[in-house]
């Protein structure tokens, strides 16, 4: 019977770009930039790479689609790489297939890589998606604030949480993750906030103010992926190590049934279940150390508390307000500024999501660092709260 891939996968080597509106650089600069970390801090040379995996969304990047734009700019050596994609779950869904590949004994070592150039539209939003057999079924499409913001309305509505209350939560969660984010170079967005900044902004999608929504922003992430011996073989100490990857799609019963009342993500309860069994996960809220969720808008990393069971049912407000998700609280998360912070450049946030829980598993993350941390989720969603794709990892020390 299969088990997963628990403790069969280590990291052997990241690297993150500086996010922002990085006018200076393409998308080959990007991923350049990204890899050249990569591959310093996994100790090896472009020969011993076997195997590569290429995320992103929304452009072709140069040289059109397919594996080509990364194998080009990174000019590795006649490997294969393959394109993945899955909304704004791709590049975790990278290195998900980096991971199996290593696990299923196909290679020895692995790359993902993930990169996306937003700010070259010319305009604040995400660029037009092209119709395809996907986009009719909810066309003409309503923007994603929008969506997010009736997944506030719901939960609200669900557990009766009176709209200012509700309001001061979401901004909390805003707060934190900004002042998170004034401690990372990397970040975009260095600026620290303030209650009454969110509360009083500009309104975008009722209750989501400006401060509520991440940014657009332009990126690169690289992770590289052995196997446990390889990686000591490699002199790496701490091995950080996957304990779990799982993912779960929508099948339309969201959308399609009266069943699901708005308030909460069906896909993410259930990939969060399943990483818990394969890790070995027994209570979430006493054994995860530190997180990186898919933060697209505030109330989304309020509703995720819940999803992952951080928070009882109805209660995710109350341990956001009193601080249990803060850098200083028990489960901190987004500890390096989030999509709030980093922006969504979406081939990228799976991978760059990732890296921060590389670093302070093997406490590099300067002031950043959180003590002793032991086991790191990722939490990267794709769609919207009612079709979407989300994809959960879990990574800790190999002997943890």
């Amino acid at each position: 019977m299969a088990k997963g891939i628990k403790d069969k996968v280590a990291i052997l080597g990241m690297g993150c770009s500086r996010f922002g509106e990085r006018w200076d650089a393409s998308p080959e600069d990007l991923m350049v930039e990204a890899y050249q970390e990569a591959m310093e801090d996994a100790g090896i040379s472009p020969s011993e790479l076997e195997v590569g995996y290429f995320s992103t969304h929304m452009s072709d990047v140069g040289t059109g689609r397919g594996g080509l734009p990364m194998a080009i700019a990174l000019r590795l050596p006649n490997i294969g790489v393959t394109r993945v994609e899955n909304f704004c779950a791709g590049g975790t869904e990278a290195f998900r297939a980096a991971a199996y590949a290593v696990a299923a004994g196909v290679c020895d070592i692995a790359i993902a890589v993930g990169v996306e150039k937003l700010k070259d539209t010319g305009y604040g939003g995400l660029p037009v998606a092209q119709v395809g057999a996907y986009i009719p079924q909810w066309y003409p499409a309503v923007v994603a604030p929008a969506n997010f913001a009736q997944l506030a309305s719901a939960y609200s509505a669900k557990h009766r949480v009176d709209k200012d209350t509700l309001k001061r939560a979401i901004a909390h969660v805003s707060i934190k993750s900004h002042d998170n984010g004034s401690k990372n170079p990397k970040a975009h967005l260095r600026n620290k906030i303030t209650e009454e900044q969110v509360l009083n902004a500009p309104m975008v999608a009722e209750p989501l103010g400006l401060f509520d929504c991440c940014g657009v922003s332009d990126g690169a992430a690289v992770v590289i992926l052995a196997r446990p011996e390889i990686a000591k073989a490699h002199g790496k100490s701490p091995i950080i190590a996957f304990k779990a990857l799982q993912v779960a799609t929508s099948n339309g019963w969201e959308m399609q049934s009266n069943d699901w009342d708005g308030s909460y993500v069906h896909t993410a309860r259930i990939a969060a279940q399943r990483a818990y069994e394969e890790a070995g996960v027994q209570n979430p809220r006493d054994e995860i150390s530190m997180l990186e969720v898919h933060d697209c808008f505030s109330i989304t990393e309020l509703v995720t508390m819940e999803d992952l069971q951080l928070s009882k049912d109805s209660e995710g407000y109350k341990d956001v307000l009193d601080g249990r998700f803060d850098a200083e609280g028990e489960n901190p998360c987004q500890i390096d500024g989030g999509l709030k912070c980093f922006g969504h450049p979406v081939g990228a946030s799976g991978i760059r999501m990732l890296y921060e829980m590389y670093l302070q598993l093997n406490g590099r993350a300067g002031d950043r660092q959180l003590t002793d941390p032991r086991l790191g989720l990722t939490h990267n969603l794709g769609g919207q709260p009612s079709q979407n794709v989300c994809s959960i990892s879990i990574v800790g020390h190999l002997d943890g």
